[in-house]
């Protein structure tokens, strides 16, 4: 079974599938999630909005070339 970590991560960077890399700003990162603001991770009794992941986030961290890299970003962030 994955760790709670591990699903959050594959959520985020299934959300983001069809996203264009590179992404230079957290408005385009926020605009990539398909409900935008409101696209939610849900694991259990731990739910995460990208709203919510996009302020674990600065303006250092970008660009983003790939889901995979926005995904690892926040969970360690957030101290999945």
């Amino acid at each position: 079974m994955p760790s709670v970590k591990e699903e959050i991560h594959a959520q985020i960077t299934g959300a983001l599938a069809g996203a264009a890399f590179p992404i230079k700003t957290p408005e385009q990162l926020i605009a990539a999630f398909p409900a935008g603001a409101d696209t939610t991770c849900q694991v259990g009794d731990l739910k995460m909005t990208a709203g919510e992941a996009g302020t674990l986030l600065t303006e250092s961290d970008f660009p983003f070339t790939s889901a995979r890299q926005v995904a690892d970003v926040i969970v360690d962030r957030a101290g999945l």
